[in-house]
């Protein structure tokens, strides 16, 4: 599997090709993931790491609720970097996560199985999420991780048009790709 639309190196298609396999041994077992064949997590990856077409370069992102590995584990991939905090409370998926991490020998990769508000507050360039909940209520979940041109990336659907009502004191755009609507924030005052 390649994608055409973005320019990735040999090493990230492998490390997907592991993940894969591994996602799909271990699916069977723990439900990590609504996806269940490799045409399913393949679609899952580059929806996960399309936004590198769009990111500049940063050091440090968080990816709260990273669930088995979408976005955070496959933008590491991508970004090496970038050192990235996967943020993951269930005890089955962050260890999914570790495994990953320890196997492919990931120096820019660090798990925490936790909630993020149980985090230390310290400042991110990147905070990413996919499905976890409404942006307003992201935004302040994560509000003691943003700095000044931290940069909030946000995997949303359809609704998004709805819920950016509530932005007035940040600057944003959304991407579109098909049903994926990808909600960039930098923030204009906090």
């Amino acid at each position: 599997m390649r994608f055409d639309n973005l320019e990735l190196k040999d090493d990230f298609y492998e490390k997907c090709s592991f993940f894969t396999k591994k996602l799909l041994e271990w699916n069977k077992i723990h439900n990590l993931t609504g996806a269940k064949s490799e045409k399913e997590v393949w679609e899952n990856i580059e929806d996960s790491v399309y936004p590198v077409k769009f990111l500049s370069p940063v050091k440090k992102a968080m990816d709260i609720g990273t669930g088995a590995g979408f976005p955070g584990l496959i933008l590491a991939f991508a970004l090496k970097d970038t050192e990235f905090l996967l943020v993951e409370p269930r005890n089955k998926r962050a260890a999914f996560l570790n495994y990953i991490v320890a196997t492919l020998e990931l120096k820019n990769v660090k798990v925490e199985k936790k909630r993020v508000e149980e985090l230390p507050a310290e400042p991110f360039d990147l905070i990413t999420s996919r499905a976890v909940a409404k942006t307003f209520f992201l935004i302040e979940l994560c509000r003691t991780f943003i700095k000044k041109d931290t940069i909030l990336l946000f995997y949303k659907g359809e609704e998004v048009d709805n819920e950016v009502e509530e932005l007035k004191d940040f600057s944003f755009d959304i991407i579109r790709r098909g049903k994926r609507r990808y909600l960039f924030i930098k923030n204009k005052r906090i």
